[in-house]
């Protein structure tokens, strides 16, 4: 069992820094701050106030990505677990499950956050968003949960 928290610790923290940098590089070539980003998150669960915050909320828009991105493993871990496939073609379940994951993060999480002024993203946002969390989100994910499934299979 602690085998697994750590795998999907793991995973959780690759596919947020992954996905966190590609954000900061995306938006700050647009013009935002990464503390601005960092707030934004933190916005989601305190609203609007976290923009005027200082970098405690910045931190803590950090930590709520990762903590995001640590259930989106945990997720993906449990199915996994119960549909073994899941875990053999990454490249193909990670990349679908990085579209899940954006779907939800766009039309149920950040809705339903604290986040105001939320728009659906529209044109190169979507391919963006997309790309971002197949490529930073799902397939990592699902890499190194069959990684660390494997070697918990070798060592049990």
């Amino acid at each position: 069992m602690r085998k697994l928290f750590v795998i999907v610790l793991l995973a959780g923290l690759v596919s947020g820094a992954l996905d966190i940098l590609s954000a900061f590089a995306s938006y700050v070539a647009q013009g935002a701050t990464v503390e601005g980003i960092l707030k934004y998150i933190a916005s989601g669960l305190v609203g609007p106030a976290a923009m005027q915050g200082g970098i405690a909320m910045a931190w803590l828009g950090l930590l709520i990505h990762f903590a995001l991105t640590t259930i989106m493993a945990a997720i993906f871990m449990m199915a996994a677990l119960k549909i073994s496939s899941l875990a053999s073609r990454t490249w193909l379940t990670g990349g679908l499950y990085g579209v899940i994951t954006w779907a939800a993060m766009v039309y149920v999480v950040v809705p339903v956050s604290g986040v105001t002024g939320w728009k659906l993203p529209q044109g190169w946002s979507i391919v963006s968003g997309l790309l971002a969390h197949i490529f930073y989100v799902g397939i990592p994910i699902a890499q190194i949960t069959q990684y660390g499934l494997r070697n918990s299979d070798k060592s049990a």
